[in-house]
């Protein structure tokens, strides 16, 4: 794998681990010519979201972030494309390789979408790297600490009529409705995001994607919560500005998620 294609790991000295599966904006070229216009403008980025978390690495956390874009292979889908979320009123589903943007528009040219054998190939030199760093990073905290929490990082616009109905809150935190971590801290990173300035809710929509589902076993000392970001508290999502006024104040709740999420201890048997 090419350097710049591999996903970019900063080891921490804590017990937590912040993963940004979907901000990359790097494409291969060849795939680049097969595009869209409106592919290449890669609208379904989580626009600025390793900025956001950017200082995180001073504070002892660790991060992980990948550098191709969520087009090119989806790291947040499993590997058999099976759905994550329940299909009813839901007129657009987005796979392991996406060919429809989320505005149900063509990510590929006419006659360009990818073959399964080409679907494949893309899993094995870009999902499976991310997946196995993203392992063992997590095996590599849980055999300090005891346990792992892992906080996977996202933004999606706050109007997407195909994915959701009306504008989605600002933060929604996740965690597979308490499958994915321990019940106390679920209830500690809601209460560090609760703030007069922003919309919370906790396992509606999102209520966290494969990368969730998948490390997230309490039984085993992994907790891990999604917390899905309306871009238009931290940006201009028409635009796709960075707004620094807000983005700055959405880092102020960040910070204080990230110290709550470094702070938490397990107690007692975890369920």
């Amino acid at each position: 794998m090419k350097t710049e294609s591999k996903p970019r790991l900063q080891c921490g000295s804590s017990n937590l681990l912040i993963s940004v599966p979907h901000s990359g904006i790097r494409v291969p070229p060849a795939l680049w010519e097969d595009f869209s216009e409106e592919g290449r403008g890669l609208p379904d980025t989580d626009w600025f979201v390793d900025r956001l978390y950017q200082w995180a690495p001073e504070t002892g956390a660790g991060m992980i972030v990948a550098p191709m874009s969520r087009y090119v292979v989806d790291l947040n889908r499993p590997p058999d494309d099976a759905p994550l979320y329940d299909t009813a009123g839901v007129s657009l589903q987005t796979g392991l390789v996406p060919t429809r943007t989320f505005s149900g528009t063509a990510i590929y040219a006419a006659g360009a979408e990818p073959s399964p054998m080409q679907a494949r190939t893309r899993v094995a030199e870009y999902w499976e790297p991310y997946h196995q760093c993203l392992k063992a990073e997590l095996e590599r905290i849980r055999s300090i600490h005891g346990f792992a929490v892992l906080l996977d990082a996202h933004s999606i616009r706050s109007k997407e009529p195909l994915l959701f109905s009306g504008i989605l809150p600002d933060l929604n935190l996740g965690s597979n409705d308490g499958r994915s971590a321990h019940q106390s801290l679920v209830e500690s990173a809601a209460a560090a995001l609760r703030d007069e300035r922003y919309s919370l809710v906790v396992d509606g929509r999102f209520k966290g994607g494969y990368i969730t589902r998948h490390c997230g076993s309490p039984r085993d000392g992994v907790h891990a919560l999604q917390l899905e970001m309306a871009q238009s508290a931290y940006m201009d999502e028409e635009a796709r500005l960075w707004i620094g006024e807000r983005a700055e104040a959405m880092q102020d709740v960040l910070r204080s998620l990230v110290h709550i999420l470094m702070q938490w201890q397990p107690s007692g048997t975890c369920t």
